[in-house]
């Protein structure tokens, strides 16, 4: 073997000195791969551990969070471009809120311009439901509460109150708590409501339950002389809408138009930077009536008290102007107070002048009259002899006192109120009953029984008047002396301003115009006016009610006015009960005009069921005609004719 080939052998050298365990070991530094554990450093038996590849966790992730952004891409999708509009509606709806204006009602005079009727400032009290909830107030009695609060203040109990607060349709924004009230009511809850806010705003505890109770600005009807003339106002229901009289019949004209605002609000307050939209409100047309105020009291008065005096069921004077139909006063006992009609009798509650019908006894006899002498039939001076029982038909008449044979006039027939005397005047009137009839039926039509006035009046009754072919036998004997047909005291009234008028009938005005929220006046139509009878059996009729009057056997002597010729006429007929049907109890009346001959006034009277003291038309109502009448001339200041009278006779000896 040859020296190249033979193994070398490894010279050992000096021996290194060993490693002191103390001794720190080195750190590798950076980049040097870490050393690896000895295979002898793992425990026998247990397996290598194997780390998880990250990629599909980050796929999951990836994947989820891509799917949350699709969801916000369509509801973006939905609320920018599919749903927008309709979800602004939505929003526009929730912040801004609509409040109607009331239209301020016009007022209604007198027609001196004295107000008998007016509005003044007031408040719907109104809420939103929706803030009363447990969500926005952070309490579950929000709405009791709140009726706690404001029923004291609204009179109201605290269960109607909640059920207002809190209604069955959950969405409901809108109700309304009070009408009309008045400003200082609004201004309790208003400072209550403010104060709750105060305290809310340090007291988180402290809810404010008043946030969500708002008020719009309303009117409050108020009539400052009471009772006056009420029946013929009439009054305002809740929901400013008239209730009756004047109030209803012109209820459009005086109501206006409302407006409307529009608003944003945040937190039961408005938001004054948003803006709003207002479309302001039409005041209503002010109403001139043909009333005077005056005229109007001294008749209210003096019904009023006959009434109580006779324990009456009611009465009624109306007075009215004969030249242009104007009605001066309608007053009606017992009456109502329009601004306190909690505690109005129901019955009282209208215009019984024009709603009640009734039969109007012997004041109705000047229209037989009338016929007799327009169709010549006779004359103020024609013979009539009158016995003390009359048979017709089915049935024996006679007058209101047993007497003798009364050898009369048709003057002293009217004079001393004769019904046996009347039933022999009007059967001259045709060669046959059945004619005679026919023509006294055509004279009653004529000064507008049993149509309307003309007025136009809620609740206004024609009266009754049948056809002449449906008389009934009596009917034919005690129409002509006011039995058997029935009509309202302004048609009773009427009858007597015809005559005043010269036999020219003008239909009854209760208008004299209105005032538009312009300020111009716009008088009412002119009245139709019809011909009657004759200017010369008007002067006859009027002679001859003077007889009633100024005679000491007419029967109307308590009419009588110092200085005044006076032409009326007492009725007494016997009263249909409205309650039974039946006869019961009695009308008593009184009709007429002075001066007598210068008309310028007529005065109709009527007191049902008199029940103290005597029911005689003369005897009660005469006392009311001169009061009244006396009052009406001096207010309009008519002087005396200072002409003397007819003084027609009576009687006549045979």
């Amino acid at each position: 073997m040859s020296d190249r080939e033979a193994p070398r052998r490894r010279v050992p050298g000096p021996a290194k000195p060993p490693r002191p365990r103390s001794a720190v070991r080195r750190q590798p530094g950076p980049g040097a791969r870490p050393a690896r554990r000895p295979s002898g450093a793992r425990p026998p038996g247990q397996r290598p551990l194997r780390l998880g590849s990250a990629r599909p966790r980050l796929r999951m992730v990836s994947l989820a969070l891509t799917l949350v952004l699709l969801a916000f891409v369509v509801r973006l999708l939905q609320v920018q471009a599919v749903d927008a509009s309709a979800l602004a509606a939505r929003a526009e709806q929730n912040r801004y809120v609509v409040h109607t204006l009331a239209a301020e009602r016009g007022g209604i005079t007198d027609r001196n311009g004295v107000a008998l009727a007016i509005s003044e400032d007031a408040y719907d009290i109104t809420a939103d439901p929706t803030m009363f909830s447990r969500k926005q107030l952070q309490v579950g009695d929000g709405p009791e509460q709140a009726a706690a609060l404001l029923s004291p203040i609204l009179g109201q109990s605290q269960a109607e109150l909640v059920k207002k607060l809190r209604p069955r349709n959950s969405s409901s924004r809108y109700t309304r708590l009070a009408t009309r009230q008045t400003p200082q009511v609004w201004k309790q809850i208003k400072d209550l409501k403010a104060a709750l806010a105060k305290k809310s705003e340090t007291d988180h505890s402290t809810a404010n339950v008043l946030a969500g109770v708002f008020a719009d600005p309303s009117s409050q009807r108020v009539y400052p002389n009471g009772d006056l003339a009420a029946g013929t106002l009439g009054w305002v229901n809740a929901d400013g809408q008239g209730g009756g009289g004047i109030e209803q019949e012109l209820n459009k004209q005086l109501s206006g138009k409302d407006g409307k605002i529009r608003y944003a609000q945040s937190g039961g307050r408005e938001v004054p930077t948003a803006g709003s939209n207002e479309t302001p409100a039409v005041p209503g047309s002010d109403v001139e009536l043909t009333i005077d105020r005056d005229i109007q009291w001294a008749a209210q008065n003096a019904i009023t008290e006959q009434v109580r005096r006779s324990r009456a069921d009611r009465g009624y004077v109306v007075v009215q102007d004969t030249r242009s139909g104007e009605i001066l006063a309608m007053a009606d006992a017992p009456g109502f107070d329009p601004n306190n009609l909690s505690e109005a009798d129901a019955e009282a509650m209208g215009n019984a002048a024009l709603q009640d019908a009734y039969e109007p006894g012997s004041t109705a006899k000047v229209m037989s009259m009338a016929a007799v002498l327009e169709e010549n039939a006779a004359t103020p001076l024609t013979h009539v002899v009158v016995p003390n029982r009359l048979h017709r038909g089915d049935r024996l008449f006679s007058d209101d006192v047993d007497h003798d044979t009364w050898y009369l006039t048709l003057n002293g027939v009217l004079a001393k109120s004769s019904n046996i005397g009347t039933i022999l005047a009007t059967g001259q009137l045709g060669r046959t009953q059945a004619e005679a009839n026919k023509v006294l039926y055509s004279y009653l039509r004529k000064f507008g029984i049993g149509s309307p006035t003309g007025l136009g009046f809620p609740g206004e009754t024609p009266g009754i008047l049948s056809p002449y072919q449906k008389w009934s036998t009596s009917q034919q004997y005690t129409i002509p002396f006011g039995q058997g047909f029935s009509l309202n005291a302004l048609q009773a009234a009427s009858v007597y301003s015809t005559i005043a008028n010269g036999g020219v009938r003008i239909e009854p005005t209760l208008v004299r115009g209105t005032k538009g929220p312009d300020g111009r006046f716009t008088p009412a139509p002119k009245p139709k006016d019809t011909r009657v009878v004759s200017r010369k059996t008007a002067t006859s009729l009027s002679q001859m009610l003077e007889s009633v009057v100024d005679d000491e056997q007419g029967t109307g002597i308590k009419a009588r006015i110092p200085g005044y010729r006076v032409a009326g006429k007492t009725g007494t007929a016997n009263r249909v009960d409205p309650a039974t049907g039946r006869y019961h109890g009695y009308t008593s009346s009184f009709a007429g005009f002075a001066p007598a001959d210068n008309p310028r006034i007529t005065v109709y009277c009527a007191i049902q069921n008199a029940t103290s003291g005597s029911y005689y038309g003369g005897q009660i109502c005469g006392p009311i005609y001169k009061q009244v009448m006396e009052f009406a001339l001096k207010t309009l200041q008519v002087p005396p004719t200072g002409a003397q009278p007819a003084n027609l006779p009576v009687d006549y000896k045979p």
